[in-house]
């Protein structure tokens, strides 16, 4: 019996021993295939480079500057391998005296590690010019990597810096939105380089290498490049942004050219900003310089300023009060003043305006007709209609983050503050001041949809490789507004061409054209003050800002030229030559055909 005992005990070892190597030989061997594979084959990923962005005339305003990044072995700074670290730096440093040591050496710390068994960047960029003299010694060095790393560049440097955005380096939270940014470590961060930086980008390549044990190269599996060449035509000329930042300096504020469909031709925000500072990071002191300026430079203010609209918006009022029960023959008898309640409302004019209809209304910006108006047609109508027209929304543009605005109404107020409406509200409303906020690209599709009775949806971008972007225009005018249309456009040639129209003194454009001043308060006036200060007399940053928007040319409407001047007073003394010269440098470009 213990014999068997033995035997059977004996049996079961060796058949357990047999399978173990059974399952170890045979069933395990596809796993530890796949592992060695893993240790033997590396896939590495190909970076894109970034498309070009040129303007409409095929002129790079934003390009990829030939050069190189520098990278070095890594675990060098052990013990048996810091003379060499040392060695390569103080190299690094002779033939490239440009280079900073130091930064190098807080580079390469910040990677190093025992488990890290790639390249470490070191240098994030040497230009062509710089680096090729040195280049066959560089690279014969085996604890050096010398690899093409191309910069973006803007050859225009500030011009139109707002609306082309600047590319720099990506964050962790850029990182975690999309992969690719960590491989090529820079991403858009602003204007039409942000909006479309997932296009501009491109996709990357992929590489499958056979390494040996030490993790050098072998073998070359396979390839597959990047996708890339991903060029963005826009449809702004960056003459005509030359032209017109030469016209604006020491002013800030926006100017926009934008043809009736909504291809913008020209965008700027001011001042302005050199957009090359930021490709590599700004300084603490250029940065503490920049952002506590008074006139906010880093603010695009075509899509985050926030203005009152003035009397700009009294164009689409005098629509909205044609077409509700006042009609288009109601008048106002403008003594200058109207009480209401506890308040009095002025006219901007002292003697007043008389005997006033519609159209000399919006021509001589009569602010009595548009605040009894007001009193009849009411907030709800007014903040519909405005609202229809494209006011306190989107307009679509192709830039990041824009802002909505703000068209006052009951609703509105109740859901933002909690609280009851006033007639006073309403009044103020009427001439574009109170809590009434707009955007310039707000207030240029609008005179656009005054011009030709189409909302269009504002354009930067003209084509994206081949693929041409086509313009979105809304029907938003009843029959009855595009009945009325015409006294509207007719009163906004007055502005610009009647005697005594808010523009026509100031004007010198070779081609009529149809407008609407605004002069946006940025202070109260007290109530017991009734001579006003007049506005070259106030302290600068107290000033009303001017706005001057218009279209050209009248009969037969092709562009608008939008200006706003920040602190600039009046609209028409403030913006009425930029305009003139604007529509000047149109003709001569032969965009507009006398």
């Amino acid at each position: 019996m213990k014999i068997k005992f033995i035997l059977f005990i004996f049996v079961s070892t060796w058949l357990a021993l047999m399978v173990r190597v059974f399952f170890l030989s045979i069933e395990s061997n596809s796993y530890y295939e796949k592992l060695s594979l893993n240790n033997t084959i590396k896939t590495e990923q190909i970076p894109p480079v970034r498309g070009e962005i040129v303007d409409r005339k095929n002129r790079p305003i934003a390009i990829n500057k030939l050069g190189f990044k520098i990278q070095l072995a890594p675990h060098l700074r052990s013990k048996k391998n810091i003379d060499n670290f040392n060695e390569e730096v103080v190299l690094l440093h002779e033939l490239l005296p440009s280079l900073d040591t130091e930064k190098i050496i807080k580079n390469y710390k910040k990677v190093d590690s025992y488990y890290y068994h790639n390249f470490i960047d070191v240098v994030d960029f040497v230009s062509y010019e710089e680096i090729m003299p040195v280049y066959s010694i560089l690279n014969l060095r085996k604890n050096l990597n010398i690899i093409p790393a191309p910069k973006r560049f803007y050859p225009y440097g500030s011009i139109a810096a707002h609306t082309i955005g600047y590319v720099a380096r990506a964050n962790k939270k850029d990182i975690k939105n999309d992969k690719l940014k960590e491989l090529i470590g820079y991403t858009g961060k602003t204007g039409v380089e942000r909006f479309y930086n997932t296009y501009l980008q491109g996709k990357a390549g992929e590489r499958k290498i056979k390494v040996n044990a030490n993790n050098q190269e072998v073998e070359e599996l396979s390839h597959k490049g990047a996708s890339e060449d991903a060029k963005l035509t826009l449809n702004i000329d960056i003459d005509l942004q030359k032209y017109v930042s030469s016209l604006f300096t020491g002013k800030s504020g926006s100017v926009i050219i934008m043809d009736i469909e909504g291809r913008v031709l020209l965008s700027s925000s001011f001042p302005e900003y050199d957009l090359n500072t930021f490709v590599n990071g700004i300084s603490h002191k250029m940065w503490q310089k920049l952002s506590t300026s008074l006139e906010k430079p880093f603010t695009n203010k075509l899509t985050h300023g926030l203005y009152p609209p003035g009397s700009t918006v009294k164009t689409g009022l005098g629509l909205i009060y044609s077409t509700a029960n006042i009609g288009k023959y109601f008048s106002v008898d403008c003594v200058s003043s109207m009480p209401l309640g506890k308040r009095v409302f002025r006219c901007w004019k002292k003697t007043g305006h008389g005997k006033t209809g519609l159209k000399k209304a919006i021509r001589e910006s009569c602010d009595d007709y548009f605040y009894k108006g007001s009193l009849k047609v009411g907030i709800k109508k007014m903040s519909t209609g405005l609202i229809r027209y494209g006011l306190g929304k989107k307009t679509g543009v192709d830039l990041p983050n824009e802002f909505i605005g703000t068209v006052p109404s009951r609703e509105w107020k109740r859901k933002k503050y909690n609280q009851p409406w006033y007639i006073g509200e309403t009044v103020n409303t009427s001439i574009g001041q109170g809590d009434f906020l707009v955007t310039p690209f707000q207030i240029a599709r609008f005179t656009a949809l005054m011009a030709t009775g189409k909302l269009p949806t504002p354009f930067i971008a003209k084509k994206m490789g081949d693929e041409l972007i086509e313009p979105k225009l809304e029907s938003v005018f009843d029959e009855k507004e595009l009945k009325n249309l015409p006294i509207i456009q007719r009163a906004m040639y007055e502005v610009c061409n009647y005697p005594s129209g808010t523009a026509t003194s100031y004007l010198s454009s070779k081609v009529k054209i149809a407008g609407k001043t605004g002069t946006a308060q940025v202070v109260s006036i007290l109530q017991d003050i009734e001579d006003r200060e007049l506005e070259h007399e106030m302290a600068y940053y107290t000033r009303s800002h001017a706005w001057f928007t218009t279209y050209g040319p009248y009969k037969k409407p092709q562009y608008v030229v939008l200006v706003l001047v920040e602190h600039g007073g009046h609209g028409g003394a403030a913006a009425g030559k930029i305009v003139s010269n604007i529509y000047n440098k149109l003709l001569e470009l032969d965009y507009i055909k006398k």
